[in-house]
């Protein structure tokens, strides 16, 4: 009997080469599409809630159905006026890459099943030690989905190395600016909140450095386990990095586990700026990078780096009977004993086949432009009389008001207009610009890490915010 997914050769290239056709189309025209969608949650249901189909459609018209329905509900990341959030850029050869990984439907897992897979892993996370300063021979780590699950993975580490079993007077310290994903760490780990020392950081959003040590010495004296410190390594909200080296000092002193929260800013490292700024970021024991935000990859592919990679395999490795015939030598590494996945998608393929193309003195031409172009966008607005730098341009991002020179507007009231601007752009779809909070003020933020983005998309969006804060004010009969 022949399987009932069998398609003909034709039918097959006839089928890819349609959807390679669009993947190409959507690159070229990028830039003339809109980066914004909206839909409320009747409106997807109208378009797509059915029961499962028993009978068969042609395959040519489901994907029509896609293309027209589900695609233009999706926003565009890659489109250089997605500011908001950490865009994803992305690149061609990667994403034909993850193509290739899914077609031939590669496990990447065990050495045995292939070990290709595992040894491009390897040459691939060498490459990343040796940007970071990570010791090669001795260090390792392992790809997984996002910064989430790296940082998960982190302190999962941490915990076993530095707590062993009883972790019931345990403290981990992390600063007020710290991402999302490592509350959600510490809580799926098993934490209480009275665990958790939540530092409140100093002006420049970095972590109090001397609350920081009051804390330790305090847990220290109630007889507490300090035994982790998340450092910050490019903060979502304004790109800040926390003071690594005299975080590392604190650790060494105190016998604590330093981990680098940089996903979002740890690429940095491919430019001379960035580099100072994380400097000392290679005296953690464990560091996340995020590959498919700044390394230009597509989702969804996660990076942690250990100085030990023993450390990884006596967390994670277990031996179950139906396991035991893919055991190889300890140089044959089974990623599986490196994390918590078993089953495993060939992430490294990307990564190594974008960097070979293109070279990685192109990544760092694109990093260092990026950089560029946020303290120039900071540039502008400082000698403008209509927007306040609020943070300035720190590793691609930087956050800034509408507050006119004579206006004269209340706290309120300013929060208020940048909410109401943002609100405005979004609809209008031609960018992608939110808020957040940052010292109690509503602030609009960009984040500049798309190489294709131009200072002329800056200058157009700012233009456009300009004009409906003007229809904003008017409407409040403002002057």
């Amino acid at each position: 009997m022949n399987s009932p997914f069998e398609l003909s050769k034709e039918e097959m290239k006839t089928y890819g080469y349609k959807i390679i056709d669009l993947i190409v189309e959507h690159y070229e025209t990028i830039d003339s599409q809109k980066p914004v969608t909206s839909a409320s949650r009747a409106q997807m249901d109208h378009l797509f809630l059915q029961e499962a189909p028993n009978e068969s459609m042609p395959a040519g018209k489901v994907l029509d159905f896609v293309m027209e329905n589900v695609i233009p509900h999706s926003n565009l990341t890659t489109h250089p006026k997605s500011f908001s959030f950490v865009p994803g850029p992305s690149n061609f050869i990667s994403t034909l890459a993850d193509t290739l990984a899914t077609g031939f439907n590669i496990f990447s897992g065990g050495w045995i099943v292939s070990p290709a897979a595992a040894e491009l892993e390897i040459v691939t996370m060498n490459w990343l030690l040796k940007m970071f300063n990570f010791p090669v021979q001795k260090g390792g780590g392992i790809f997984t989905s996002g910064g989430s699950m790296a940082n998960l993975t982190a302190l999962v580490t941490a915990r076993r190395i530095k707590c062993g079993d009883d972790f019931s007077k345990a403290i981990i310290y992390l600063s007020d600016q710290a991402h999302s994903s490592n509350i959600k760490a510490i809580r799926v780990l098993g934490f209480k909140k009275e665990q958790i020392r939540i530092i409140p950081t100093d002006l420049e959003f970095k972590i109090g450095f001397n609350k920081l040590k009051n804390a330790i010495a305090k847990d220290r004296l109630e007889g507490n386990q300090p035994f982790c410190i998340i450092a910050t390594a490019g903060t979502t909200n304004t790109g800040t990095v926390d003071p690594l080296d005299d975080i590392a000092d604190i650790c060494e002193k105190e016998n604590l586990w330093m981990h680098v929260d940089g996903a979002y800013g740890g690429a940095a490292i491919l430019s001379k700026k960035g580099s100072k700024i994380l400097r000392g970021i290679e005296r953690a024991d464990s560091l996340t990078v995020d590959p498919h935000k700044w390394f230009f990859q597509p989702y969804e592919i996660g990076c942690l780096l250990v100085k030990d990679s023993s450390w990884l395999s006596n967390t994670f490795s277990e031996k179950p009977e139906y396991l035991r015939d893919i055991e190889g030598n300890e140089s044959e590494i089974n990623f599986y004993d490196y994390g918590i996945q078993l089953t495993r998608r060939f992430r490294a393929l990307k990564f190594y086949m974008s960097i070979k193309t293109y070279g990685l003195d192109a990544f760092k031409k694109a990093v260092t432009y990026n950089i560029d172009l946020a303290e120039e966008t900071e540039e502008m607005l400082r000698k403008s009389k209509n927007w306040e730098v609020i943070s300035p341009a720190t590793l691609a991002v930087i956050n800034y008001r509408y507050n006119p020179i004579g206006m004269h507007l209340s706290e309120p009231e300013l929060d208020k207009l940048n909410q109401e601007i943002s609100a405005r752009v979004t609809k209008s779809k031609e960018a992608l610009l939110v808020t957040t909070i940052l010292q109690n003020q509503v602030v609009l933020r960009m984040c500049l890490i798309n190489p294709s983005t131009t200072f002329d998309h800056i200058k157009e969006t700012f233009s456009q915010c300009h004009e409906f804060a003007k229809e904003i004010l008017a409407e409040w009969k403002v002057v």
